[in-house]
């Protein structure tokens, strides 16, 4: 068991775009190690993005309770994993500009992975130690709408269940032409790289070192995945 501050709950893809993303950004959460040298402008670029590796979260970080600890969370995941199928996102994924950020968001709507993302919100909550003041005012309540607010204060984390919305952040927020221009640039590599249906067969726990780094501590496997 690792000594780390937080958890989260990511998906995290594998083969080529995990290489790639490891790449771009400039840290690999499964090997927990850092990519080669970049030019300055994608250091830039992915520095705020970096800690986290390449992934699309489901379930925020959080600190654990008390009366939890990684193993019992590590048991549950697994539980949960083991009776839930594999979701396919239909079209795959797209680059856009998610509220200007740099990213890969699913081509078409997916209720199933909506469902996958909040069966994991909901299911392992106990998990979860309650949001601190100081937690509460980083997330910036004022900026939300009142459902946020709520979602915030109930689950820890404001985009979740209605408010959840799948995306694989491949840096910081750009303007207009910067943005259009880094999307353009980004197409031709990750195009080939795009499955269609793109698969979430696994889910990933990870942990946030004493640097602020995320590591990959277990990859497993959906229900009929794991055959």
């Amino acid at each position: 068991m690792g000594d780390w501050r937080r958890y989260a709950i990511y998906h995290t893809p594998e083969g080529p775009l995990a290489a790639f993303g490891a790449e771009w950004l400039g840290w690999d959460i499964a090997r927990g190690r850092e990519g080669r040298d970049r030019p300055a402008g994608v250091e830039a670029l992915t520095r705020a993005a970096r800690r986290y590796g390449f992934h699309a979260t489901l379930k925020a970080p959080f600190r654990l309770a008390a009366d939890s600890s990684e193993a019992a969370l590590l048991a549950d995941l697994r539980a949960l994993a083991a009776g839930q199928p594999p979701v396919s996102l239909p079209g795959g994924l797209r680059l856009a500009a998610l509220h200007g950020f740099p990213a890969l968001v699913p081509a078409q709507p997916c209720a199933p992975l909506q469902q996958l993302a909040a069966r994991v919100v909901r299911a392992l909550d106990a998990h979860r130690a309650p949001l601190t003041p100081e937690d509460r005012a980083r997330r910036n309540p004022d900026r939300l709408s009142e459902a946020q607010r709520n979602l915030l204060d109930r689950w820890g984390y404001p985009f979740v269940l209605g408010q959840f919305r799948f995306h694989m952040t491949l840096g910081a927020r750009l303007e207009g032409r910067q943005s259009d221009a880094l999307l353009a640039a980004l197409h031709p590599h990750l195009a080939p790289l795009l499955p269609d249906p793109h698969p979430i067969a696994s889910l990933t726990l990870a942990g946030e070192d004493a640097m602020g780094r995320f590591h990959q501590i277990a990859r497993l496997r959906l229900r009929d995945a794991q055959r």
